[in-house]
């Protein structure tokens, strides 16, 4: 069957990693593939168990967990849609993944997915690339998080998330304040970013305030104007 056939349903191939490989590729890829549908709160893997699986992301968000030594749970990463979720050639998972909200994966088993690297060098690359630039981008939040202010890391937070619900969100007119919903509670905005529930909080009451943005509901959140935003993400 022709790999575009075999994707047609898929509302990432362009972002994901299959948008990268040939008709060959593909089909020696989606020969492993089944699709798997999480219910918000639903976890996919624990941290420490065998690693199994590896996917791609189709829709919805997840977190990553850590356990701490006193046996909190942190957050350390989200994924959304075309994120690539797993580690091959590893045997064990390194972090808890946990729906946040409904989620589609495309599922692969993680020992033939291997096998299809090694057949597929290019595969392989291309999939080795996408991993260096995912941590280059985890660098590079970890050290605007550890610069910023209050009231910038909150900014660029809602601009990153604007921008991964742009296919979501909703809005009056083309050019209009887009609204979408965060699906995150304030307290696990306050562990990603290392701030307090309420301080969140706070940060959120003065962007409404001052008309930046709108709380239309418990975790709605509308944009309306994102260059004051953007001000308030870039001040330092």
């Amino acid at each position: 069957m022709h790999a575009s056939t075999i994707c047609a349903d898929c509302g990432v191939r362009d972002q994901a990693l299959c948008g990268s490989l040939d008709d060959e590729e593909l089909t020696a890829l989606n020969r492993l593939g089944r699709r798997q549908k999480l219910a918000r709160g639903e976890t996919l893997v624990w941290a420490g168990e065998e690693a199994a699986i590896c996917a791609n992301l189709l829709s919805g968000v997840l977190k990553l967990n850590a356990a701490t030594a006193d046996g909190r749970e942190q957050i350390v990463g989200l994924l959304y849609p075309a994120d690539f979720v797993g580690r091959p050639y590893a045997k064990q998972t390194d972090f808890t993944v946990t729906a946040l909200t409904d989620a589609e994966l495309c599922v692969f088993p993680r020992g033939p997915f291997e096998q299809v690297l090694e057949d597929h060098v290019r595969m392989e690359r291309l999939l080795l690339q996408r991993t260096f630039a995912a941590l280059e981008e985890a660098r590079g939040r970890m050290l605007m998080l550890a610069r910023q202010s209050a009231e910038e890391k909150m900014a660029g937070f809602l601009l990153d998330m604007a921008a991964r619900a742009a296919g979501n969100g909703c809005r009056a007119s083309m050019n209009g304040p887009v609204t979408f919903d965060l699906p995150l509670t304030r307290g696990q905005i306050a562990d990603v970013l290392g701030l307090t529930i309420e301080t969140v909080s706070r940060q959120l009451t003065k962007l409404k305030t001052a008309g930046i943005i709108a709380l239309p509901a418990a975790r709605a959140i509308t944009i309306r104007d994102r260059d004051a935003l953007a001000a308030r993400a870039d001040a330092g």
